[in-house]
């Protein structure tokens, strides 16, 4: 017997059909409200001007005047200082002005095991500071001691003056010249590992190893091409960003640290001229973005991505580290509670449990003989 058999029963069908599709609407209709009330409002805009509180002037011809030079320490190789590990500086490439600081730990001279070799990208926004940096030599000597590892820590050419890809153009050249190198300097040919190497980067820095990672993993990994045997790639709170603003971005908009008007304004000046933020460079979750992370596990480099909620940026890193995951990458991902966006380099305390994270993350490497 049909159920619309009679009127009676037609007309009970269509009245329940028809109900119960509006109340589907209706609550619908609800959901879709509660949640656009319930989001975040739009960021306010930049009230001030990010580039002088930067501490930056521009110039008519693109370039920059900064503001004071933060402090720079020399390197120390005399091995009759009393220190607990040496550094020296060799150059890359003097046309562009870009070297390696090379840190030695002091009781490597008595041994003869060769360390892990972590190559290590200073942050900055792509704009400031140098290898040379107080900050930056004080981690990198701290972690060469604490991780016991050899660090070779590259100065690269800073934007705007020669915006990106110049940086990863330098990092990958700062690889072919370590390889390359490894005969003509004693640290390196007697105390690193060419075969057990890292590439480590804090913000700008970490942006940096991920970028010129992507480029050595394109060519198949640099074995053929005069780069030494990549084991895996340390981000450490990567600077990332993208023109959708993030749930922590928003939390954080005003954070002294890194407000979202000096983040803007950093890779305004940082990307190629007319790019925005949703640049390959800057955003890898746009375009094939997602796929080319595929490469890197295709060559079986494990990543760590490291970061805190009290970094603006902590959404864009754990993502980048949920994607990864999904395409067979084997990372690990490190986030602790509060803190800020480059607490490792200017707080030595802070740093310390970071140096333990990453030793542990070499020493579980399956082809490491660390």
């Amino acid at each position: 017997m049909s159920l619309f058999s009679s009127p009676s029963s037609k007309f009970f069908w269509i009245t329940l059909i028809v109900f119960s599709l509006s109340y589907y609407l209706l609550i619908a209709k609800s959901t879709t409200l509660q949640t656009t009330s319930s989001s975040s409002p739009p960021p306010k805009p930049c009230n001030k001007n990010p580039y002088e509180q930067l501490n930056l002037v521009l110039n008519k011809n693109g370039t920059v005047t900064r503001g004071s030079k933060p402090p720079e320490s020399p390197p120390a190789p005399d091995p009759n200082l009393h220190t607990k590990v040496l550094s020296k500086d060799l150059t890359i490439n003097k046309s562009k002005g870009t070297w390696a600081r090379i840190y030695l730990p002091r009781k490597t001279l008595d041994q003869n095991s060769k360390l892990p070799l972590l190559v290590f990208f200073h942050g900055g926004g792509f704009i400031f500071l140098s290898a040379a940096s107080t900050m930056f030599h004080e981690f990198c000597f701290n972690m060469a001691n604490d991780v016991v590892a050899v660090v070779a820590s590259i100065e690269y050419r800073l934007a705007p003056e020669h915006r990106l890809p110049a940086a990863y153009e330098d990092a990958v050249e700062a690889l072919h010249w370590i390889k390359t190198n490894q005969e003509e300097d004693d640290w390196l040919r007697y105390y690193a590992d060419f075969s057990n190497v890292f590439l480590i980067g804090s913000s700008a820095g970490g942006n940096i190893v991920y970028n010129a990672g992507l480029r050595v993993a394109a060519a198949g990994g640099g074995y053929d091409l005069g780069i030494p045997m990549i084991q895996g790639l340390i981000l450490i709170q990567p600077f990332f960003s993208g023109t959708q603003v993030t749930g922590s971005e928003m939390r954080l908009a005003d954070e002294p640290h890194l407000s979202l008007c000096n983040n803007y304004a950093m890779w305004d000046l940082s990307l190629p001229v007319g790019a925005d933020r949703d640049h390959e460079y800057c955003n890898p979750m746009v375009g094939d973005g997602p796929k080319k992370i595929e490469m890197i596990g295709r060559l079986g480099w494990r990543v760590l991505v490291t970061g805190c909620h009290g970094d603006p940026l902590v959404d864009r890193q754990m993502e980048l580290t949920r994607v990864m995951e999904m395409k067979g990458v084997k990372v690990v991902g490190h986030f602790t509670a509060g803190d800020y966006h480059g607490v490792q380099d200017k707080d030595p305390f802070k740093a310390k449990p970071l140096y333990k994270v990453v030793k542990s993350f070499i020493s579980t490497l399956p082809s490491s003989r660390y």
